[in-house]
Formats: C-alpha cells, sequence, structure tokens
C-alpha cells in the first residue's frame, strides 16, 4: 500500500511542482525584498541597477550549457547540473540570510559585497535551471510539463505571500511642523528571516528532486528486463500508467528528432512566440509595474502583484484540461495578451498622472488588466511547453533558451529606459503630484 501510493502519479505532479518552484524562487524573492534591504545597505536604490547586471552575467550558465549540449552531444549529466546548482542554491541563500548586511571597504566606500556576490550566485542558479530542468521533464509526457509550469508560477506566488506578511512597503503621511512626509513602518519581520524562509523553500525543491531520481532509480530496479529492450506503444509516454519516469537510458533514439526536422516554421513560430511572451511578463512589464500601479494607491499594486502572481498557477491548470494547438489561436491569445500589455505600458508612461486617477474604477481597471496579461501569457507559455516537449528532447533545451533569451531581452530593453534615461516618472509619496 505504501509502495503504491509513493508511486502513484499524485505524488508526481505533487513532487515536480515543488521541483520547478524552485527554479526561480530566488530571483523573485530578491526583487519583492528590495524596499527593505535598500534602506540598510550602502548602494541604497541604486541596487535594483546592480541585480539586473547581476542577473544579466548569470546568462552565463545557460550559454555554457548550451556549448556544452553543442559540442559534446549526449555528454552531459543533466541530473549532476541540476543537483550541483541546487546544492549551490541553498549554500548560498543559507548564507544571504547570515551575511546579507555586513559590508566591506572597497576603494574607500562602504560596499555590500557579500549580498552582491550571493546574488549572483542565485542569479546564475535561476538563469541555468531554465535550460537544465525544462529538458530533464522530457522523461515525463506532457501533462508533467504543465504541472512544472504550476510549479514555476508557485516560485513567484510564495515570495509575494510572505512579503505581504512581512509589510513590505507600507507607509503612512504623517504632517511635521506642517508639512506632509511619508513615514516607512517597520517590517513585522527582518530581511534574514525573508532569506531563511528562502532556503527552506530551496532546500524542499531540492529535496523534492531528490525523491524524483530516487523514485526513478527504484522504477528501474523493479522492472523487467524485456520492458527496457524491444519498443512498444507506451514508449512515447511512459507515464501513462502510473508515476515513473524513463531513464535516459531507457528512452528511444528515434524519439530524438534530427535537427533538419526540428527546425519546421511551426516550432520556430512556438519558440518565438515563447521569447517574446516571457520577454513582455519576464523582462518589460515588471520594470514599470510600479509605475502603473503606485500613481492609483499602494493598495493596487499590492492587488496587482498577488492577483497577478495567483492568475500564473490558475493558467497552468487550466492548460492540464484544455490544450490549445492551433497557431491562429495561440497568435489571438497572444495579441490579446499583448492589447492589455499596451495598456498598461501606457498608464506607466503617463505616470504620474495616468487616467481615472481617482476613481475605483481606474483601480480596478489596472488591477484586471494585471491579472489578464498574466494569466493569457502563462497559458501560452504552458501549451507552447507541452507541444516542444512533443518534438523531443532538443526541442525543450530550445524551450528553456528562448524563454532565457526573451526574459534577457526585455530586462536589457527596459533597464536603460528605466534607469538611465528616466523615461517613466516616479509618484512622490504623500503627494499630490497633478495639482
Amino acid at each position: 500500500m505504501c509502495g503504491s501510493w509513493w508511486s502513484s502519479a499524485a505524488v508526481t505532479h505533487g513532487l515536480i511542482a515543488l521541483f520547478a518552484m524552485g527554479s526561480w524562487i530566488s530571483v523573485n524573492s530578491l526583487w519583492v525584498e528590495l524596499p527593505v534591504v535598500v534602506s540598510v545597505l550602502p548602494e541604497g536604490w541604486n541596487l535594483p541597477a546592480y541585480l539586473s547586471v547581476l542577473i544579466a552575467f548569470g546568462n552565463l550558465g545557460p550559454i555554457a550549457v548550451t556549448i556544452t549540449h553543442h559540442c559534446a552531444p549526449g555528454r552531459l549529466n543533466e541530473r549532476l547540473v541540476i543537483h550541483c546548482i541546487q546544492l549551490l542554491a541553498v549554500a548560498a541563500s543559507a548564507l544571504l540570510a547570515v551575511f546579507w548586511s555586513h559590508t566591506v571597504t572597497i576603494a574607500g566606500e562602504q560596499r555590500s559585497l557579500p549580498f552582491l556576490l550571493f546574488t549572483f550566485v542565485l542569479s546564475l542558479v535561476c538563469c541555468t535551471s531554465n535550460v537544465t530542468f525544462l529538458p530533464f521533464m522530457f522523461r515525463y509526457p506532457p501533462q508533467y510539463i504543465r504541472t512544472f509550469f504550476i510549479g514555476q508560477g508557485l516560485s513567484a506566488l510564495f515570495p509575494c505571500v510572505v512579503a505581504l506578511g512581512q509589510g513590505v512597503g507600507k507607509l503612512e503621511c504623517k504632517t511635521v511642523n506642517g508639512t506632509v512626509k511619508p513615514n516607512h513602518l517597520k517590517e513585522n519581520f527582518p530581511a534574514q528571516n525573508f532569506f531563511a524562509f528562502l532556503c527552506v523553500m530551496l532546500s524542499i525543491s531540492c529535496l523534492s528532486f531528490c525523491a524524483l531520481t530516487k523514485r526513478q532509480t527504484e522504477s528501474q530496479e523493479e522492472a523487467p528486463p524485456e520492458e527496457s529492450g524491444g519498443k512498444n506503444v507506451d514508449e512515447t509516454h511512459p507515464l501513462q500508467n502510473g508515476g515513473t519516469p524513463v531513464s535516459e537510458e531507457q528512452t528511444p533514439s528515434e524519439e530524438q528528432p534530427p535537427a533538419a526536422r526540428f527546425w519546421t516554421q511551426w516550432n520556430i513560430y512556438l519558440l518565438l512566440l515563447l521569447a517574446v511572451s516571457n520577454a513582455l511578463t519576464n523582462g518589460v512589464l515588471p520594470s514599470v509595474q510600479s509605475f502603473t500601479c503606485l500613481p492609483y494607491s499602494t493598495m493596487t499594486f499590492h492587488l496587482s502583484v498577488v492577483l497577478g502572481n495567483i492568475a500564473n498557477p490558475l493558467a497552468c491548470i487550466l492548460a492540464m484540461f484544455v490544450i490549445l494547438r492551433s497557431s491562429t489561436g495561440l497568435g489571438f491569445l497572444s495579441a490579446g495578451g499583448g492589447v492589455f500589455a499596451a495598456y498598461l505600458m501606457a498608464l506607466a508612461a503617463l505616470s504620474p498622472c495616468p487616467p481615472l486617477r481617482d476613481n475605483s474604477s481606474g483601480m480596478a481597471l489596472v488591477v484586471i488588466s494585471w491579472i489578464i496579461f498574466t494569466g493569457l501569457f502563462s497559458y501560452v507559455k504552458v501549451v507552447i511547453g507541452t507541444l516542444l516537449h512533443e518534438a523531443g528532447h532538443a526541442a525543450l533545451l530550445w524551450c528553456g533558451i528562448s524563454i532565457q533569451a526573451g526574459s534577457l531581452i526585455g530586462a536589457l530593453t527596459m533597464f536603460p529606459l528605466v534607469n538611465i534615461y528616466h523615461v517613466f516618472a516616479r509618484a512622490q509619496e504623500c503627494v499630490d503630484n497633478c495639482s
């Protein structure tokens, strides 16, 4: 009874979701905790710029993995790489919880070297996860890759919920000597507790992956010899009758499509659509979320962050039951998400005086736009991941590369606009910015 429960498909879904949760939870946690750490570290509000640059350098990991796949195809042990980067993330987050506020003197100035160093390590792990976690999922049939994207959605949701409980960014307007000034309220618990939570979540993700690999080893030991020999109809979907994946050795070589067969118009279309989706959802719109929401209220900002992150896993759950395989349908959904993205970008450009600023309908429209924008593109990404899964192991590698490339291009495009040229105007707190 215990063995059948352990090998059930429900356990596999749960372990995969927890495993995927560790993919981007580090970077998401660093972003939501910035309002707390900037008030302590000497770099102040220049830290977001440092964080963007460090995440960009984190792409050294995906580049190294991609080059290895190209120069030595079939030689890279994905399981070992995943174990290494997960252990590295757990160690870096544990050290971050202890040393995040420590500074060192460099060229006569105080610098938060430990925080920046551990941030780079965590960024390297997150970026590398896109080109290792997804190819690993080729061992499972398509329904499990949808669970994988649900877990990635949780990697954004959990830090936001904890940050809200911490009370990040709360302030009140106080009148001092006839002048209204913002008074930032003290958080409910310090940053080191938040980073300790991050370490726990990364540890859970690491243990979940260990459990997945252990179940795979057990299934290989229990499998009859003839199952690994001849081919049968179930080999293409090895989990249809249970919860155990095939190993790399058991995966038929015929399932690996040649490069010429992979680079079809359909697959190129999917990869481009995936890159654009991630550029908008991971790079462009998050860079201006504060400009779109804060002119309405702090509550608008919190609701858009939390409800938008809830829409992500809900869209992934919908994809568990409904898969849209039409190129026209995917293009239509992406265009719909693009309309809401354009509306939100327009609000950011009009900050700090967007339309309906003093109207509850304006607040509701912003929150709904963030929910629909996030939900539509989350569904599109899961569907594309499922379709690319059917194209083979190499397709999932390129899926991860497209996700990472799109996210990087979106972030690098917005960085100079927001931090150098200051295209978007930030609203001053406790001041009527539009009088």
